[in-house]
């Protein structure tokens, strides 16, 4: 399996492909520290059915403690099953068929680690570490934070398309951007960087649904 696609990554490097499942399983985060999945159901009981929470699409990307403060576009699946990137590397983007910030599963943003002049709006993404914030804005005026929980690296032949694109019980947030040491002679990088983030209590249960 190859890493998702960044282009403009370094002064001609291009990541590869990741195919971006459109109706991924239900997975949770799996053994990544700090994650405390939600409780399982008592065996016999029956649980009334849960109503979908739409919340507004995201406007806006945050990260402070990296200086992170970029719009967000909107990032759809190619022809050939994976998913774009954002044309300007100062600029973040979102899988707008997938779940919002906020809603229930898995929200994908990805954005350039660096560009043909310089460094791109994920430059600092390696700097985060679990406890740190990372603020969502919403159309409708409101801001959803979320909380890292860790991050991963991945070779372009190992990702994991499941434990990253997977459904989670909850709402989790995902931003992905090229990784490791800048290959010369291929012109790429050797793997995707991976953050996992869930929203910061209580600001889950303050977001209003999107009406």
């Amino acid at each position: 399996m190859t890493g998702l696609v960044l282009t403009a990554c370094g002064i001609v490097a291009v990541c590869d492909h990741t195919p971006l499942p459109a109706h991924a399983p239900t997975v949770g985060i799996g053994d990544l520290p700090a994650y405390s999945p939600p409780p399982r159901p008592v065996a016999g009981a029956v649980a009334p059915p849960a109503a979908a929470v739409r919340v507004a699409p995201p406007t806006r990307l945050r990260i402070p403690c990296i200086g992170v403060d970029s719009a967000l576009t909107e990032l759809q699946i190619q022809e050939d099953g994976h998913l774009g990137t954002p044309q300007d590397p100062e600029v973040a983007g979102w899988w707008s068929r997938g779940p919002a910030p906020g809603g229930d599963g898995t929200a994908v943003i990805v954005g350039h680690v660096d560009s043909r002049t310089g460094p791109a709006v994920f430059t600092g993404l390696q700097a985060l570490r679990p406890g740190d914030r990372i603020e969502v804005n919403s159309a409708d005026g409101s801001t959803i934070s979320f909380t890292v929980e860790a991050l991963r690296s991945y070779g372009k032949d190992q990702f994991p398309d499941d434990e990253v694109f997977g459904d989670t019980a909850g709402p989790s947030l995902r931003l992905i951007t090229c990784g490791g040491s800048y290959d010369r002679r291929l012109h790429t990088y050797p793997a995707n960087l991976v953050v996992f983030a869930t929203p910061t209590l209580p600001g889950a249960a303050q977001q209003q649904p999107f009406a």
